[in-house]
């Protein structure tokens, strides 16, 4: 059904209507952190390479040999391919089920927020008891979107 413009269907109650949208935004806006990660890390490599503080041949054959801010940053954008994974994998499978529901949509951007909150403490201090909290905070969040999506297909709801 479209209205506006925008793709919606009825969430099982029948009246509360959802756009693909709505459901969608929480990811690009994940995906957008994971591209501005990658601009930094690039740039703050190239800038390591250009100020001559590391030589191309420290790092040619994938040696770790970066300097600690480029190196933060690096890491930062390789945990976008962990924990989001399953992220990104129950939207997919939520959105054309039709199990995207209001729920689904505000866990979506606490898990995203708590993402940017952790990049944000690993490219700075990178205080591990935040960090650790923040991501476990977002393993809680995704785990019960996990349980909940589980719940609805199993039981039909």
């Amino acid at each position: 059904m479209a209205a506006n413009g925008r793709l919606l269907w009825f969430l099982p109650d029948g009246k509360t209507p959802m756009s693909i949208q709505m459901v969608l935004l929480p990811v690009f806006v994940q995906v957008g952190l994971t591209f501005a990660l990658l601009i930094s890390m690039v740039l703050g490599r190239r800038q390591a390479l250009v100020s001559g503080e590391t030589k191309i041949r420290d790092i040619a054959l994938g040696e770790p040999n970066w300097p600690k801010d480029a190196t933060q940053i690096a890491n930062c954008y390789r945990n976008q391919f962990e924990l989001p994974v399953l992220f990104y994998a129950l939207i997919a499978l939520a959105l054309p089920l039709r199990h995207a529901d209001l729920f689904i949509v505000l866990m979506s951007w606490v898990f995203v927020a708590t993402r940017f909150a952790h990049a944000g403490i690993f490219v700075s201090s990178n205080d591990l008891g935040q960090r650790s909290t923040l991501w476990l905070a977002g393993v809680l969040v995704l785990l019960a979107m996990w349980v909940y999506f589980a719940l609805k297909m199993l039981l039909l709801i």
